[in-house]
């Protein structure tokens, strides 16, 4: 008798990457919110936002700390050795560990269908925020560093973007998405039907598959839970980068449709941000009754 599939679910509160301490919570949140599973749990430890300012090391905020937390991902999960990694994010570079180990695990053919409104293929010429920069990591590209803990990059022809909004993209990001002709299928089509995702799937013989979900590919006039859905944002987010435009029950198909035409062996579920709760908490944290 064989052995049976064995899934992981890692927990990585990381909020350095992206420079904004709400993700640590609504990292946790969203491990609460997940149906309960007897599949094994383990947290990645990640350092608590303190309040200080972020300091740049060679162009990317928190380099240090986002180095140490990657390996200790890297680690648990090579210990573990699983067949399927969940991941509940935190920031987008919390999908490079389980992401680079699933490629191996499957030969270098995992294929990756990116649910962002966002490449995350810049470049630290481009932001100084590295979860801006993990789809490149997993290239072979982005920040060298960061690239070097992937031992066997993505074959670009395994790389589909759904949601991603092409209007918003710079120079740089239209580049290398047409230098591996990166196959792109924006919100408008994915919101209609999942043929795409299924073409790509079938013309490309992806037999292994991976899911990075950003929940900012949904649209914030729907899904409040997001960057772009901040309520009295002391800076505008939409200064920076464009909101998604895609809708929960859009998702929840291509996602089905997608894993029924291959197997869904990795999903990474990130930028939770959601700001009632996170609002509500630090005024408990106020109250003379509560307050430690």
């Amino acid at each position: 008798m064989s052995n049976p599939e064995k899934t992981l679910r890692l927990v990585m509160p990381q909020w350095q990457g992206g420079n904004n301490p709400n993700a640590y919570f609504g990292s946790k949140m969203l491990a609460w919110l997940a149906p309960e599973s007897s599949d094994k749990t383990v947290e990645v430890q990640i350092d608590a936002p303190d309040g200080r300012d972020a300091v740049s090391e060679g162009g990317i905020n928190h380099r240090s700390a986002l180095i140490r937390q990657l390996e200790s991902a890297d680690a648990i999960i090579r210990a573990e050795s699983p067949d399927k990694i969940v991941v509940f994010g935190g920031d987008c570079l919390v999908s490079q560990a389980p992401f680079a180990y699933l490629n191996e695990r499957y030969g270098g053919e995992l294929g990756v269908l990116w649910l962002d409104a966002h490449p995350d293929i810049k470049t630290t010429g481009e932001y100084p925020n590295a979860h801006t920069m993990v789809l490149g990591n997993l290239l072979g590209e982005g920040d060298s560093q960061f690239s070097a803990y992937v031992k066997a990059p993505l074959k670009p022809t395994h790389i589909m973007f759904g949601g991603l909004r092409s209007d918003g993209l710079t120079g740089q990001e239209t580049e290398v998405i047409n230098r591996h002709n990166l196959k792109v299928s924006g919100a408008y089509e994915l919101n209609a039907s999942s043929d795409a995702v299924v073409e790509w799937i079938r013309v490309n013989k992806i037999r292994y598959l991976a899911i990075h979900f950003d929940l900012d590919v949904l649209d914030p006039a729907k899904f409040r839970s997001t960057y772009f859905a901040e309520p009295d944002p002391l800076v505008s987010p939409y200064e920076f980068f464009p909101e998604g435009k895609m809708n929960l029950q859009s998702i929840a198909r291509v996602i089905e449709d997608a894993a029924s035409h291959a197997e869904l062996v990795g999903l990474g579920i990130t930028e939770h941000l959601p700001w009632d709760a996170i609002n509500l908490k630090a005024l408990l944290a106020q109250l003379p009754i509560l307050r430690n």
